[in-house]
């Protein structure tokens, strides 16, 4: 039976306390998803100067968007095989070195080939990072404690931009564009310095590598699984809007609804603030839940996916009402309802997944929903070219975008049941050769 094994797993996890220092590194990593989202927004923030500057089209700014994902997901799965056999606190002071050196070429007189070089070699190095971060703060929380951690790190996205959006557009405006990529260079220095001062290596992943060595699952029944394919697939529909809100809706705010860039700086926060209480309710909620003895399929995989196609039905009707409020109402709720899928997705992997290869898969996962950021920006790029009406163009693209999250939360519930998924995966372990 299948939740005797889930129970099992529950009951350790309940065993084991969380160690002392376990919040601090939880903050630290908060910080640096912050870094790590005020990073990619800086792009679509400064958009129009961007554009004007260099004289970009739009599909040559949706390039520009989609560049950034182009050696994201390859990154994330190597680095994700190196954080199975090295130490997450190196990984990830690596990662941030390199975030923060891909932005000083920015400061200077550049053209278009050296900005998309720069973006992606910072998308390479920001690839692994969430999943990498993810790893790294389970080795610190068994799995009955791990949704509010994973929900913190998820604030750190939404907070690099409520924070950064301000002081970013502040510089754009009053020191050019050029200065916002510098200042988020040093930024990434002083994390670094932060990191390797107090930066640790969680103690529980010996303690669950000791009691899982036996339970290695081979590669290719882990990604087939039907909770893995449905966390990848729900989480591409949330992606898909994620990357169009780092990339297009500043430019949105500015071109297509006439906002000044000043305006669009603080309106362009708001899906954020929304998306963090999302993401904060579906985190304490999930936790609440399991504590109350809710299935996991309940508490994480219905919870998650619900979300997404309620945001798709609200983003879908964009088109069809007046006003520039109502359109940014419509579109800052959709988007902002798909920050529930980040909450339990890494959870529902982590519970069936040995954590000898849960590094990998993490990592498979991130590198698979975020091939949306390649293709999202270049379609709203295609959509906003090719019709009549700036406007018009928007519209289409965000259309196009209520549909992907829809299809994705009606295939999140569908597919998420991982409270079943340990026992189907040593089930097929029994009659199928080992290998990984």
């Amino acid at each position: 039976m299948a939740v005797p094994a889930t129970q099992e797993g529950s009951s350790r996890a309940s065993a084991t306390p969380t160690p002392k220092g376990a919040w601090k590194i939880t903050f630290l990593l908060f910080l640096f998803m912050l870094v790590n989202f005020a990073d990619k927004i800086v792009v679509g923030l400064a958009g129009v100067p961007i554009m004007t500057e260099l004289n970009l089209n739009a599909e040559q700014f949706g390039l520009l968007g989609s560049s950034f994902f182009l050696l994201f997901s390859v990154a994330a799965i190597v680095v994700g095989f190196v954080v199975n056999r090295v130490p997450t606190r190196w990984v990830l002071l690596v990662l941030a070195l390199i975030w923060a050196l891909a932005q000083f070429p920015m400061v200077g007189t550049i053209g278009f080939t050296t900005l998309l070089v720069c973006r992606i070699i910072l998308g390479a190095g920001e690839g692994p990072a969430a999943s990498v971060a993810v790893h790294a703060v389970y080795k610190w929380f068994p799995d009955e404690k791990r949704a509010m951690p994973t929900a913190i790190l998820s604030q750190g996205s939404a907070f690099g931009v409520i924070l950064a959006v301000p002081a970013l557009n502040w510089v754009i405006v009053n020191h050019g564009w050029h200065y916002a990529f510098g200042a988020l260079g040093i930024v990434g220095l002083m994390w670094s310095a932060a990191w390797l001062w107090l930066g640790r290596e969680g103690p529980l992943a010996e303690v669950e590598l000791a009691a899982s060595r036996e339970q290695r699952v081979p590669y290719l029944q882990l990604l087939t699984s039907r909770t893995f394919v449905g966390c990848v697939a729900a989480t591409f529909g949330a992606y898909w809007a994620l990357s169009l809100g780092l990339t297009w809706f500043t430019p949105f705010l500015v071109k297509g609804l006439g906002f000044s860039q000043q305006e669009a700086g603080f309106i362009s926060i708001l899906p954020w603030i929304f998306g963090a209480c999302v993401v904060l309710t579906t985190g304490f909620v999930s936790q609440l839940l399991m504590a109350r003895g809710v299935s996991t399929r309940m508490a994480r995989g219905v919870l998650g996916a619900t979300p997404l196609i309620v945001g798709g039905i609200l983003m879908a009707t964009t088109p069809h009402v007046d006003g520039a409020g109502a359109k940014i109402a419509l579109l800052v709720v959709g988007s902002g309802l798909c920050g529930s899928i980040y909450v339990v997705c890494p959870p529902m992997i982590g519970e069936f997944t040995p954590v000898a290869q849960r590094g990998a898969a993490m990592a498979i996962y991130g590198a698979l929903y975020t091939l949306a950021g390649i293709v999202a920006p270049v379609v709203m790029g295609k959509m906003i070219q090719s019709s009549a009406s700036l406007l018009e163009g928007y519209m289409s693209g965000y259309t196009i975008n209520a549909v992907i999250m829809v299809i994705s939360g009606l295939l999140g519930l569908a597919l998420l049941w991982p409270n079943t998924e340990r026992a189907r995966l040593r089930a097929h372990q029994a009659v199928a050769p080992e290998f990984a």
